[in-house]
């Protein structure tokens, strides 16, 4: 029997834990398995321990382990496979496979493009992009996000696509702003590459008033979960098609 671990990164924020669950439960409807759970990497319940060992309770004979993470930072090369190795270890009868997560890959990419048209419909030359990432040391994480930028800019009318970061890497969010306010002379659309709501995206959030009061043109596009396309890179991921 087939069961589905879903890891969320987790949060502070209530809003954001709950927009999470409401996403995959919108998920769970469209797939055809009998056990799926829900659980979170860190400061949100279930655990992962506790939602593996609801699976195995339910009966399930194997368990596909779905990351809800954008890209293979940290928390998908080390900190999920040491949380999942005991449970496997306790469990040698049960396979257990874990997904890849979401990665720069075109629908993605597609999904970022048009939530930037939704925000902006009156798109042009003269506007820029500014992509807002959590942050990481990991040197991939950066080349990452290189990528995106790109990916981003061929898929768009504007004259520039800039990122930024919250945290652990530059340039930050602050100068992000300053310097793509700079140097665009139409509006700025900020899309914070984050899945869900949470203390950074409020953070993201009152730097965008901010600015607004002062009279500066920006645009938010809010989270990736709001596109449809990101329920559909979660199925792919739990069903392996």
């Amino acid at each position: 029997m087939k069961g589905i671990l879903f890891i969320g990164h987790g949060t502070r924020s209530k809003k954001g834990a709950e927009e999470a669950r409401l996403f995959i439960e919108r998920v769970k409807e469209q797939i055809d398995a009998p056990i799926q759970e829900l659980s979170f990497l860190e400061l949100t319940e279930p655990s992962i321990e506790e939602g593996f060992r609801s699976c195995v309770e339910k009966g399930a004979t194997e368990i596909m382990v779905v990351p809800l993470f954008l890209l293979a930072a940290g928390h998908i090369k080390s900190d999920i496979p040491q949380a999942v190795a005991p449970l496997m270890n306790e469990n040698p009868s049960i396979k257990v496979t874990i997904s890849d997560p979401f990665g720069v890959q075109d629908l993605m990419l597609d999904a970022a493009a048009e939530l930037v048209r939704r925000s902006a419909p009156d798109l042009s030359e003269q506007d820029s992009v500014l992509i807002v990432g959590r942050g990481s040391s990991d040197p991939d994480i950066l080349q990452d996000f290189s990528k995106i930028a790109e990916g981003i800019r061929s898929r768009l009318p504007v004259s520039e696509v800039s990122v930024c970061y919250m945290a652990a890497a530059t340039p930050r969010l602050d100068e992000g702003l300053e310097e793509i306010t700079k140097t665009t002379s139409g509006q700025v659309i900020l899309v914070p590459y984050l899945l869900f709501s949470g203390l950074l995206l409020d953070e993201v959030n009152q730097k965008v008033r901010t600015r607004q009061k002062q009279g500066q043109n920006i645009i938010h596009t809010g989270q990736l979960s709001r596109h449809r396309e990101i329920e559909n890179i979660v199925i792919q991921r739990a069903t392996n098609k």
